[in-house]
């Protein structure tokens, strides 16, 4: 099977990066480091809005709260990676691929329809993470960094398949998977139109 096709059978994207974009990122290091660690970041702060949004989501709080301590852990992680190469954590940027699926999701609605957004969104970003840095694990040149974006990917892994199930819980399979396809066709689109650089991770 080949690696695009892998991807899509196992994470559903509809689009596979380019896997030029690895050498774009080898060549941008400090960028694509600073990046990974502001995802990661946000990502933890993101978990922390959920469970003060739904506190009474007993299986969301039980799943997400694990999630929190190992994003924060994460951002430490690279932060460390960083250091040990002498390079130094950039700004952050305005993240332009989260930003148009915020756009994306649909306004108004329930209570509960806001959370079918909220956690389709959660499980395509960790999604296209999983999915790129599994090419970075593949293909970059430092034996090191192979390794240390294989344990990402993962990490990533888990995550998205744990958001797309909280999804389908408590939207319930149909609903949660007609509007999952929607994002995904979405996602591809819009994939399609960012040109190729080395300096984000999405």
């Amino acid at each position: 099977m080949s690696e695009s096709l892998k991807s899509k059978t196992t994470l559903g994207l509809e689009l596979p990066t380019d896997p030029r974009w690895v050498n774009l990122a080898e060549k941008s290091l400090q960028d694509i480091l600073t990046d990974h660690a502001y995802c990661e970041q946000k990502a933890a702060s993101t978990c922390i809005s959920l469970i003060t949004m739904y506190p009474e989501k007993e299986e969301l709080l039980e799943e997400v709260m694990p999630v929190v301590t190992e994003e924060w852990g994460h951002f430490r992680l690279v932060i460390a990676e960083l250091k040990k190469r002498n390079l130094t954590l950039g700004r952050q940027r305005k993240d332009e691929y989260v930003h148009e699926l915020l756009k994306f999701q649909k306004k108004g609605g329930s209570y509960e329809d806001r959370l079918l957004e909220k956690l389709l969104t959660c499980a395509l970003i960790e999604a296209r993470s999983c999915e790129r840095f599994r090419l970075l694990s593949l293909h970059i040149s430092d034996p090191a960094l192979r390794e240390f974006y294989h344990g990402f990917m993962v990490s990533e892994a888990g995550h998205y398949k744990m958001f797309l199930r909280l999804a389908k819980l408590y939207a319930g399979e149909e609903k949660a998977s007609k509007r999952w396809r929607e994002y995904l066709e979405f996602e591809a689109g819009l994939m399609a139109t960012f040109s190729a650089t080395g300096d984000r991770m999405h």
